[in-house]
């Protein structure tokens, strides 16, 4: 599992190899919305358009904090029960966190 800031983002989308990963984005309010997806790049469009989650049609999305690829949806979906379980001071930090420590 790698995380990738959202600078990085485009250049390394999970969509080239069909792994699956979660994402983080910061909403407008200043929020922060988590999700997964294997097409990183459709998925923040379509949060984009409106017509992603529920809560990013209220709270529309400011941008892609970054994302960390998991190999199956399985992994994927346990560490977004993971994130949201946790305080927004620490999203991020789980979210960029080395998987080897």
């Amino acid at each position: 599992m790698t995380a990738t800031p959202a600078a990085d983002a485009a250049s390394q989308s999970p969509e080239a190899d069909g792994a699956w990963c979660l994402y983080l984005i910061e909403c407008r309010n200043g929020s922060y919305y988590a999700g997964i997806t294997n097409r990183l790049d459709a998925r923040y469009a379509a949060h984009v358009a409106g017509r992603g989650a529920r809560y990013t049609r209220a709270n529309p999305p400011l941008r892609l904090l970054g994302f960390r690829r998991y190999p199956d949806r399985a992994s994927a979906s346990r560490a977004e029960w993971q994130i949201k379980q946790l305080p927004r001071k620490r999203k991020l930090a789980f979210l960029l966190a080395d998987s080897s420590q």
